[in-house]
């Protein structure tokens, strides 16, 4: 049986959404509801010194007054799959860690540096670091007491090849050995890493589709290879050309001009809508329009490869 047409918007809360993320919800949002999907929200606040619940509450009202109500999800986690706020979610992630703990395929490292970006997404654009196996104890399956504090929790990738199609980009593929490297599933911290939480979340909301960055693009292998260890089924992939400034790089919550409290200031959201649509390349035109009105005619293949400058 065909499961449900189901995508999910999942923003951190470490500040106010800007015209990048708005742009990646609306195109989420188009894509399941032209096909009669749901929609899920997702808060990923696994990072508590940049997550804030205050900028959580502003990103529903700015999803609510562009007219992108989610089906499920949010603060209040309307759903039988909630909670969906990531760190109200702990138990989930602790059992799937010991899924992978009691598989042997966990060991504990003492490198610091990419634990502490464990819990964002992982944008190419960051300069990530391949890492070589500093701590890794030989080859799987380890042994070891996974209650040991004081140590991050790196997942042992395999020199394999993973292999996928994406909606925009096609064929795709990455050594995960090469590519990827051993990559963390647990902070020191006890924080749960991004790469574990996100397929864990994607698989127990029966996400379909998972359309975002294409700065996220390398992430998928080590995701697919994280959904066939803990058994599920991996969701489409639909990774979306960067909104970028003049100078090239892609849009942040540093660029405050393009932030949401500027762009309500600025557009109606008829207005913002239109203008977001016509840079997606899925409107001729950047006349006002509601998200609904663009729905009925909505063609994910308008967006094409390049990148947007705004």
């Amino acid at each position: 049986m065909d499961r449900p047409i189901t995508g999910r918007f999942a923003p951190s809360p470490s500040g106010r959404m800007h015209l990048g993320n708005i742009y990646t919800a609306l195109l989420s949002w188009l894509s399941v509801k032209s096909r009669g999907g749901r929609w899920i929200l997702r808060i990923e606040d696994l990072d508590p010194q940049r997550s804030r619940h205050e900028h959580a509450v502003m990103i529903e009202d700015d999803l609510r007054w562009l007219g992108l109500e989610p089906d499920e999800g949010g603060l209040e986690g309307k759903g039988e799959a909630g909670p969906y706020v990531q760190s109200l979610r702990g138990d989930i992630y602790e059992a799937m860690f010991g899924r992978l703990a009691d598989a042997g395929l966990v060991y504990p490292c003492r490198c610091r540096r990419a634990d502490t970006l464990a819990t964002q997404a992982p944008h190419q654009s960051d300069g990530r670091i391949v890492y070589r196996g500093t701590c890794r104890p030989g080859t799987p399956p380890f042994s070891c007491d996974t209650a040991v504090s004081g140590c991050a929790w790196r997942l042992y990738v395999p020199d394999c090849e993973i292999v996928f199609d994406d909606v925009i980009y096609g064929r795709n593929s990455a050594n995960l050995a090469r590519d990827c490297g051993d990559f963390v599933v647990r902070r020191a911290d006890r924080a749960w890493a991004y790469q574990l939480a996100v397929v864990a979340d994607d698989a127990l909301m029966g996400v379909t589709e998972v359309v975002r960055g294409c700065d996220l693009l390398l992430s998928t292998a080590q995701q697919i290879y994280l959904y066939g260890l803990l058994g599920f089924e991996p969701p489409v992939f639909c990774h979306l050309p960067l909104l970028c400034n003049s100078a090239g790089q892609r849009l942040s919550k540093r660029d405050s001009s393009l932030s949401m409290e500027s762009l309500r200031r600025d557009y109606t959201p008829e207005k913002l809508i239109g203008h977001i649509a016509a840079l997606a390349g899925i409107s001729d035109s950047d006349r006002p329009v509601t998200a609904d009105e663009l729905a009925a005619t909505f063609d994910i293949n308008k967006v094409g490869r390049k990148d947007k400058t705004v």
